[in-house]
């Protein structure tokens, strides 16, 4: 199924009914008087997060979204029927814009919510709504209100729990082969990936979703390359793991790079937790794993993870600290170095006691 991420939608809701003009007229019954009915209610315009979705393809086919028309009231006091409503089922994770494209009217971030993005038209009063003791027999009737008419932007944007960003042949593809069910195209030339792609994680009886999505290079953001336009579907995420290929002449100007980018990207990615790893780390020797480890570490001022997808060399260790950053961004435990913290100021605290 092709990936679409963004589509432009024209939506409206349905018009009320009119009111009926009717009166009462029967044999041998001697008071008659207004029985026109109410019109009914237009339909709305509504959007659903659902489960089974990761693309807006179809809304690539279908842009034009309207309600029913409420049925016009009838005589006998007869109101009509309500307009049918019409929903826009999107993946988890979809924004509704405004035609702007920048004013937000919804994030979709839970399966099974539900918004009124256009609201149906109320129907119009019959006659006999207006009968009244100085006006026994009034002859008109209210026309059914207009519905809503917008045209609005729908971004989708992942819900994934850790994010992989690098250079193009970074191995980011290959690592989410390797530790999930996901079976995205690798090969060796740059932009293999040309969407992101999602897997499910497992480590120690603990599931977590991976988003991979294309490389990034210098200038991404001013649209070089294919640009920045998928970083968005890291925005979400708790975590990052930085890759870094081994094969790169300069891994510390490799890493340099793409976190210019992501500061230049903003949507707060330069904030979140990153954890950095050299990778393919199978195509050096000894000596050269060691000098390209240093000056990783130079760079990003931390001793990175050495990984290797063919050997599995490092893919479980990485997997359990992007789980525990995961759990701890969640609420439930502390960060390890934030574990550390707590338990050195508890033996203090002893201590003084």
């Amino acid at each position: 199924m092709k990936f679409l991420d963004e589509a432009k939608v024209y939506i409206r809701s349905g018009d009320g009914g009119a009111g009926s003009v009717s009166f009462r007229r029967e044999k041998f019954i001697e008071f008659g008087g207004p029985d026109g009915g109410d019109g009914g209610r237009g339909g709305d315009v509504w959007v659903e997060a659902v489960n089974g979705l990761n693309t807006l393809i179809d809304f690539r086919f279908q842009q034009h979204f309207k309600a029913k028309t409420g049925t016009h009231g009838m005589g006998r006091n007869r109101t009509g029927a309500n307009g049918e409503d019409v929903t826009l089922k999107v993946p988890v994770g979809t924004q509704i814009f405004e035609e702007d494209n920048e004013t937000l009217i919804v994030d979709m971030t839970v399966e099974g919510q539900r918004f009124r993005i256009a609201k149906g038209g109320n129907g119009g009063f019959g006659n006999a709504h207006f009968k009244s003791a100085t006006n026994q027999a009034p002859n008109w009737a209210n026309p059914g209100l207009e519905g809503e008419e917008k045209t609005v932007w729908l971004r989708l944007k992942l819900i994934a729990d850790a994010g992989l960003v690098g250079l193009p042949n970074a191995g980011k593809s290959t690592f989410l082969a390797a530790v999930t069910r996901a079976r995205p195209k690798i090969a060796n030339y740059p932009f293999t990936t040309l969407h992101p792609n999602l897997g499910v994680a497992t480590v120690d009886e603990r599931e977590f979703i991976l988003a991979d999505i294309p490389g990034l290079i210098e200038g991404a953001h001013e649209g070089v390359g294919i640009g920045d336009r998928f970083l968005g579907h890291v925005e979400r995420t708790r975590v990052l793991l930085h890759l870094v290929s081994a094969q790169e002449e300069h891994v510390g100007q490799a890493y340099k790079t793409v976190k210019h980018e992501l500061e230049a990207y903003g949507g707060g990615l330069e904030d979140k937790p990153e954890i950095v790893a050299l990778s393919q780390i199978d195509v050096l020797d000894e000596e050269g794993l060691k000098k390209k480890a240093q000056e990783l570490k130079k760079a990003c001022g931390r001793t990175p993870l050495l990984l290797s997808a063919i050997t599995g060399k490092g893919m479980t260790e990485a997997l359990r600290q992007l789980r525990d950053i995961i759990v701890a961004e969640s609420g439930n435990i502390p960060l390890p170095e934030k574990r550390d913290r707590n338990r050195k100021r508890d033996q203090e605290t002893e201590g003084d006691e």
